[in-house]
């Protein structure tokens, strides 16, 4: 009986050691779950930082360009409205002029019998 009592007792401590072992190995597998995680992670934010970097470049690019085309559209319609006040100012006396001859040939005519006016116009 002492050896079969001896061999219970092996079985106990084998079958102890043996759920230790499994213990061992299931905090083993989380650390290196938790591990790999953290590793994750911090090649997730690092890949998120450098795309962030990428954006801003193309949208600096793209606002700098922008501001290219808005001066560049600002000068052409400084040019445009110059050119268009040269024009006033060297047609403006001339198109007064005719349109003062035009209102004072109005007038008169107005002021003319009709009978005239049919007559002058013959």
């Amino acid at each position: 009986m002492a050896s079969q009592s001896q061999g219970i007792q092996q079985l106990l401590q084998a079958e102890k050691r043996a759920a230790e072992k499994v213990a061992e190995a299931r905090k083993r597998k989380n650390r290196r779950l938790k591990q790999a995680k953290e590793e994750a992670q911090a090649e997730i934010e690092q890949y998120r930082l450098q795309r962030e970097k990428e954006f801003k470049a193309k949208e600096a690019a793209a606002l700098g360009s922008h501001g290219s085309c808005t001066t560049e559209v600002e000068k052409e319609t400084q040019e445009k409205m110059s050119v268009i006040q040269q024009n006033f100012q060297k047609n403006r006396e001339v198109v007064l002029s005719q349109l003062l001859s035009l209102f004072n040939l109005i007038l008169f005519a107005k002021k003319r019998p009709q009978h005239e006016v049919d007559q002058s116009c013959n």
